[in-house]
């Protein structure tokens, strides 16, 4: 008995035709789709690292699009129930070989064709009944981890509350549970501003004696200096007067003797005769001196 013919299977259909492909690529992505669910099988061509994955996940979503808007079909109950790839028009080209000759190229095409129809009941049943337990598994999830964020929180809050309590306990407890043994810290800074003070009296009356004797003593300085100026003054200018005017008197004095001596012990030097310059010009040869003079008829007779 021959099996249901591909055109005849019922569901909701897309087909791409011509598409450029072998028919056996696509064949080989085909295979890993037949007989899944809808949703799996899209999941399954996304994380196929083929060209052909691609393609097929389209002509998938006008499947499932088609269900959904022609035959009022829910998309969570479609599976994938056939799909097939069949050969197309084969383009024919040429490449030149060596030897003149031609080697033919064939440029295949095919025809892709997803069929989706309802889940039968039974797979329809064990298909809400998983996702119904994962959807439960889910909600206890949640609820664990927000019963568990609940706790941390109140952990913390309590951790922070008893802190606070004990920081306030140990800052407002009675008068006889603190340490007695601490030095009064009143009297200590009493003490201290008193050494302070007495220390800066000290310093301020040394500093006022010292600044006292100083200008004592500078002013009878000053006055000693004041009564010696003008006696010294113009003795020194006498003194320095008269030095100088003995001592220009010494030196014309010196001078004069030395001028005078000079002249009595120098012997007169006799003047040199001057020494008659050579020149420096040739002396003209005498045959171009008679050369130059004119000859007499004797000479020429002779």
């Amino acid at each position: 008995m021959p099996g249901v013919r591909t055109n005849e299977v019922p569901g909701t259909r897309a087909v791409l035709r011509h598409y450029r492909m072998s028919a056996y690529k696509a064949r080989e992505v085909l295979d890993l789709v037949r007989g899944k669910d809808a949703d799996r099988a899209e999941e399954i061509l996304h994380a196929t690292p083929r060209d052909g994955a691609r393609v097929v996940a389209k002509v998938l979503a006008s499947a499932v699009a088609n269900a959904r808007n022609n035959d009022q079909l829910d998309p969570d109950e479609l599976y994938v129930s056939s799909c097939y790839a069949d050969e197309g028009s084969t383009l024919k080209r040429w490449r030149p070989r060596a030897r003149g000759r031609a080697t033919r190229i064939r440029k295949r095409t095919c025809h892709i064709t997803v069929i989706v129809s309802r889940l039968p009941e039974d797979r329809l049943e064990r298909k809400r009944t998983q996702m119904a337990a994962a959807a439960t598994a889910m909600r206890s999830r949640r609820v664990a981890a927000s019963r568990r964020d609940a706790e941390r929180r109140a952990e913390t809050e309590a951790g922070e509350s008893e802190e606070e309590l004990a920081a306030v306990d140990e800052g407002t407890g009675p008068e006889d549970d603190r340490d007695t043994s601490a030095p009064d810290v009143t009297d200590a800074t009493d003490e201290a501003t008193t050494d302070a003070t007495d220390a800066t009296d000290e310093a301020t009356t040394d500093a006022t004696d010292e600044a006292t004797t100083d200008a004592t003593d500078e002013a009878t300085t000053d006055e000693a200096v004041l009564t010696q100026e003008p006696a010294t003054e113009d003795d020194e200018v006498g003194e320095e007067t008269s030095g100088d005017a003995e001592a220009a008197e010494e030196s014309v004095t010196t001078a004069d003797e030395e001028n005078a001596a000079g002249e009595e012990a120098a012997p007169e030097v006799p003047a040199k005769p001057r020494r008659a310059r050579k020149s420096t010009k040739k002396a003209k040869p005498e045959t171009e001196d008679q050369g130059d003079a004119p000859r007499s008829d004797d000479e020429d007779k002779d």
